[in-house]
């Protein structure tokens, strides 16, 4: 199917395109200086609004009502903290890391520490043989099989659509990216000490100034709502019908961004607010593309337009694609599974 469409081919085997897109890797300081301000300036609005709530003794619902636009605000200032990791949203490489410890601290993500195991999530995508940093635990039917008991039960647990979108934000925007990792280096190390005790400042001056209940009544729902989208968001760019998983010795790169990762269609509305990161293909493809040049790539590039988008209703099946079928070539739920006879470890 990758052969087949998308176009021709170099002497080396590659799709022919490289050219194409190369253009669009340019970063545009003029965009992404717009962008800074039309996304926090107006985040930082409603949260102010929301604080008001608090302090003039509003109904909680109205704050909860406004938590969903910061929310949605936050996805997009993640965006940006994300195409910082890449050096891409900026020329400049101290720009991108200024930015990004900043938009960093705004979505409680140390800097160095995020970028460090998703640039390893890149060079790794669809690879059966490096899987586990910066990914979602995918395991092959096989290896479920011939697992254990309780790391059948646990496996069964993070793929569980509750723990996955309830769980698991929780986790990883309050308690494990607050926790230097193990191995991870220096400057890791430091980027979660920075973004800790800059978010240690920002909740003492709320608890001196507005009180440390409403800054919590005000950013913790925007916090689990935002980190909410975003875990749903990474999970269907890669988990999803047609996804591609391959032994080290046959996976391709590029097979991997245009086959292993989802042109995830969305109305432009939520294009918007998600930063087009719904172009992951795309992104996957060539990382250094900026979000505000992937749309353009897309109507650019014909070769790109023939993979077949993932639409709202599709992701929603993805829910129930839990394992990858070595011998099947696809993803498959535990029901497909079911009686099968356990393999030996």
């Amino acid at each position: 199917m990758f052969k087949d469409t998308l176009g021709a081919r170099t002497p080396g085997g590659r799709p022919d395109f490289g050219r194409a897109i190369a253009t669009f890797s340019r970063a545009d300081t003029r965009k992404a200086v717009w962008q800074l301000i039309n996304t926090i300036v107006p985040y930082l609005a409603i949260l102010a609004l929301m604080v008001v709530s608090r302090v003039r003794g509003w109904p909680y619902p109205v704050t909860l009502a406004l938590a969903l636009p910061a929310a949605a605000l936050q996805i997009r200032v993640f965006i940006f903290f994300h195409d910082c990791c890449h050096d891409s949203f900026f020329a400049s490489r101290r720009a991108n890391r200024i930015t990004g410890y900043l938009t960093g601290i705004l979505t409680f993500t140390p800097f160095e520490d995020w970028k460090r195991s998703h640039l390893a999530h890149h060079a790794t995508a669809g690879d059966l043989d490096h899987r586990g940093t910066g990914d979602i635990w995918t395991m092959t039917v096989d290896e479920y099989l011939a697992a254990p008991r309780l790391k059948r039960l646990g496996y069964r647990l993070v793929r569980n659509p509750f723990f996955l979108l309830m769980v698991v934000p929780f986790w990883l925007s309050l308690i494990s990216y607050r926790i230097p990792h193990r191995g991870a280096g220096r400057p890791a190390a430091v980027s979660v000490l920075v973004t800790n005790l800059a978010l240690g400042g920002i909740f003492a001056l709320a608890a001196l100034t507005v009180g440390w209940q409403t800054y919590l009544l005000v950013q913790l729902p925007v916090i689990v709502i935002s980190w909410t989208m975003g875990v749903w968001l990474f999970y269907v760019q890669h988990q999803y019908e047609g996804a591609y998983w391959t032994r080290r010795d046959l996976w391709d790169p590029v097979e991997a961004a245009l086959r292993g990762s989802s042109y995830y269609k969305l109305p432009k509305v939520l294009q918007w607010f998600t930063g087009n990161i719904g172009l992951h293909h795309i992104h996957h493809l060539r990382p250094r593309i900026p979000n505000y040049h992937l749309q353009a790539c897309q109507d650019t590039v014909p070769a790109l337009q023939k993979v077949q988008p993932l639409t709202l209703r599709r992701s929603l099946r993805s829910m129930a694609l839990n394992l990858w079928d070595e011998q099947q070539q696809r993803m498959v739920s535990f029901r497909a599974i079911r009686g099968r006879p356990r393999a030996r470890a």
